[in-house]
């Protein structure tokens, strides 16, 4: 599975930052995630407004 995000999409809202149950995500300029702590759960996909957060089976 990947984790990817269109930068150009994301809002910077925040929302999927608070909701990853395992702090992979941090807000700077843009979505950063660190792929040591992500279990690739999709939580952070659900939460964006937006779609533009992608886990897949790939």
């Amino acid at each position: 599975m990947t984790w990817s995000i269109e930068n150009n999409r994301c809002l910077r809202c925040g929302g999927c930052v608070s909701v990853c149950p395992t702090a992979a995500l941090e807000l700077k300029d843009n979505v950063i995630y660190d792929e040591k702590l992500c279990t690739l759960c999709g939580i952070c996909e659900k939460a964006c407004p937006v779609e533009a957060i992608k886990v897949t089976t790939q």
